[in-house]
This record gives C-alpha cells, structure tokens and sequence, in this order.
C-alpha cells in the first residue's frame, strides 16, 4: 500500500449505475471488516448514504464528496488513497483532472475507459508524471480491455511454454455474448463521435491501431471492418463494435511488454455468426446494425438484476507462428458483459493493484502488463471468468 493513505480503494462514482455494482461487490467480497479498506465517493453526500443504506454498506466504509468540476475536492480525494477506481464517464469529459492529480501525487488508479481519443490525450500529457510519481495509471479495466487484453496475454504466455514462439498472428473471435448497452456506454460512444466530428484528425487516430502507440507503427494490420468468410474459424464473421478500442490496447500492451508478441504482430477482433448461407445473413446484419447511435437509454440507466445475471461471453484466440504452428484459448465470464462482469473486474484490478506493489512501475499502461498473470489468477478465483487452453 502507498506509505500514509489511509484509504485502500475509494470508489468513485459510487452513486452512478456501474459504481452502484463495484461498491456491492467490493461489500460482498471483502466487507468492511476484511484486509481491504475502501471507501464511497461522488458528488453527493445524501446519494452516498442512500447507496449506502440500500446496499446494507458497514457505516464504517467513509463518504466521500468529490465532484469533477471542484479539482481541489478531487485532489483531496486522490491524496488519501493509495488506488482510485472511477466509473465517471465519459472520461473525456469528467476524467482528465482525476489522472492528472493521481499522476501527480502518486495514487494508482482504473478506470472503465473505452474512449481512445482522450486515452491518447492522457498517455502524451501524464506518462512522465506518472513514471516520476510512481502512480500506475490503468486504463480499459472493464470488458473493454480486460477480457480480450488478457486473453492474449494468456494466449502468448502459453505459446511461449508449448510452442516456445510467439504467435505473429491472433484472432480474436467472439463466439458469443448477452447482455444490453447502459446509458452510460451510450454517452462514451456519442461523446467520442461528437469530439471526432468537431476535429477531423481524431477520425484518422480512431481507425488507426497503434494509435496508443507512440514512436512505434507495426506492420499492416487485417481490416476487420466488414463482414467475411473466416477459412480458419469456417465461419462467417461481422465487425465487432469494440474491436476499435480492444485492438488499440493489445498493440500498446505488445509495446510496454518489449514486444513479447513480436514486432510483426497482426490481430483482429470479430464477431462470428456461423457458417453458410444463414451466418453470412446474419453477418451483414450484425454490420449494419445502428442501435448505438439510436438507443435512447440515458446515463445512470442499465439492465436489471435479472439480465445481467442471464448475461454472459465466450471468447476464442486463435494464434499461429510464423512457421504455420498453432494455438487457442477461451475466455469466459458469468454475467452480462457491460455491467455484471466488468464491475468484478475493475474491482478485483483495483485489488490486484494494491495488492502487488512490485506489479509494475509508475506509467500509463494497459491491464496485461501492469497486471499479468497475476489478475488472471484473481478474475478466476473471485469474478467469474475462465482462461483455458482450448488445443496444444
């Protein structure tokens, strides 16, 4: 734990939809009286003693008023942590004063973040202070990145052991998934296109893979961006909506792992919707769906109890060597994957972190490698997931 924080975890956002769940986990899991401090955090004390109340919260978890347009109250917040956990969104609009005062003072910190723009933005702006300050800022720690960021690591780690090379080419197919967008998602997206509409360069930074990749452009990355015939999966598959962030951060993950995955590195992300005439039906469906820029969900709103227990994903990797050899991992998790299982994950990361000081260096960094095996390993024991070798 950082030396004098009195606090383990502070969650802020406590009162929104997402941080609603990461406080009822976070109680569930490690209650009041365990190893773990941690605290409520928003702008409202009356909100947070409601939350509090309603989810039968120990009084002895503190309050915390913090609120994104005061950056004195969000520096005080951020000074007595050793980790800040935010689910305040879209971060390009409520985010940047959080990093830079974690990057300041040293506060380790995870968000949900699926916006690249601003995730470029923060890398140029606070990497140095971070690495002075030793605050290990992670980003994406949500289903966008964690799953298919560490299922890669996961894919590469076990090539490395049977193969002993690393896989130059990874596809990342989702087999399948259930769950509803929340408003929040919603705002991130809308955010990012009205940023993107307003300033043209950020279009080419957003279909650009090693956007969060400074100094380093790999090699010519596979489309993904259109429905195809997958010979290796012998399937269809469509485009896949977060496919533009996840691959952004396995590049970045490949960069701060020295290229561990190689210099050559190729991935892809797709959606796979099955064989025949009927899959690639359902693939041009799947690509032209718009309910993203339609829903009409706002933040603060999401699915119920119920469906996200109903939720849940399969994931498959499937890797080869440059010499023709091959490999495959699956990931899956246990509930809807927006809501459910990507507050298991933010939670148990924000554990994993102050957990393992020796994890990582201060910087700005993706899940894999400032986490690694050791957040797989708690994702399995506590949050529902699988990582399994499917064929050696």
């Amino acid at each position: 734990m950082k030396k004098n924080r009195e606090i383990g975890v502070v969650v802020y956002g406590a009162t929104g939809y997402t941080g609603k769940l990461v406080a009822e986990y976070l109680n569930n899991q490690y209650g009041a009286d365990g190893d773990v401090s941690w605290a409520m955090a928003g702008r409202s004390i009356d909100k947070l003693e409601a939350v509090r109340d309603e989810l039968a919260i120990s009084p002895k978890v503190p309050l915390i008023v913090a609120d994104a347009s005061d950056p004195a109250s969000i520096r005080a917040m951020v000074e007595r942590a050793a980790v800040v956990l935010t689910t305040v969104g879209p971060y390009q609009l409520y985010g940047s004063d959080l990093v830079a005062a974690c990057a300041e003072a040293g506060t380790d910190y995870v968000d949900l973040c699926g916006e690249p723009n601003w995730m470029e933005e923060m890398i140029n702006a606070h990497s140095d202070a971070a690495k002075a300050s030793g605050a290990r800022i992670v980003l994406s720690c949500g289903f966008d990145s964690i799953p298919f960021d560490l299922g890669v690591y996961f894919l590469q780690e076990k090539a490395q052991e049977l193969l002993g090379a690393p896989l130059s080419r990874v596809r990342g197919r989702v087999c399948a998934m259930q769950g509803v967008w929340s408003g929040g998602t919603l705002a991130s997206f809308r955010a990012t296109m009205a940023a993107a509409a307003k300033n043209p360069e950020l279009v080419a930074s957003l279909m650009n893979p090693f956007a969060l990749t400074p100094g380093f452009t790999g090699v010519e990355q596979p489309n993904g961006m259109k429905p195809m015939y997958d010979e290796v999966m012998e399937s269809w598959v469509a485009p896949f909506m977060m496919a533009t962030i996840n691959t952004k951060n396995i590049h970045r993950s490949n960069l701060l792992l020295n290229h561990r995955y190689g210099a050559d590195f190729a991935y892809d992300e797709m959606f796979v919707t099955g064989p025949g005439e009927q899959g690639e039906a359902m693939a041009k469906a799947v690509a032209e769906d718009k309910s993203m820029s339609t829903d009409t969900t706002q933040p603060g709103e999401g699915p119920t109890r119920e469906q996200r227990e109903a939720g849940f994903y399969d994931l498959l990797f499937v890797g080869h060597t440059a010499d023709g050899k091959s490999l495959r991992v699956r990931v899956t998790g246990d509930m809807d994957p927006g809501y459910g299982s990507t507050s298991k994950m933010i939670a148990e990361s924000a554990i994993c972190l102050l957990k393992n000081p020796e994890a990582a260096a201060g910087g700005i960094w993706t899940p894999a490698p400032a986490m690694g095996s050791l957040l797989i390993d708690r994702l399995k024991r506590n949050a529902g997931l699988t990582f399994e070798v499917e064929q050696a």
